[in-house]
């Protein structure tokens, strides 16, 4: 399997559970800690953290400590890069295949 395709898989991952879902969609309106987005998700506080590991495993999601805070965000330059990459790579298959 090539990177981008197991690029591809992660990011299908980090969106095919509902909760990271909703966890993104929460992060896309603005950076956001654990205890705010556990009022949001309606989870408990271990398994926000749990799913935002995964979403950082995955890339998606990024930390960045305040003081005594964590604060997560979406990872827009890594989302942005991996949709680019998927973009031309159509592009570049389509291409081939009609020319």
């Amino acid at each position: 399997m090539s990177d981008l395709c197991s690029e591809v898989n992660s990011f299908g991952k980090a969106f095919s559970n509902r909760t990271r879902y909703r966890i993104i969609e929460a992060l896309l309106r603005g950076r956001k800690t654990v205890g705010e987005l556990v009022r949001i998700v309606k989870l408990s506080q271990p398994a926000v953290s749990q799913h935002l590991k995964v979403l950082k495993s995955y890339k998606i999601v990024i930390d960045e400590r305040r003081g005594q805070e964590i604060f997560y965000t979406v990872n827009t330059e890594y989302v942005l890069y991996l949709l680019k990459c998927m973009i031309s790579d159509m592009n570049r298959r389509n291409k081939s295949r009609n020319g």
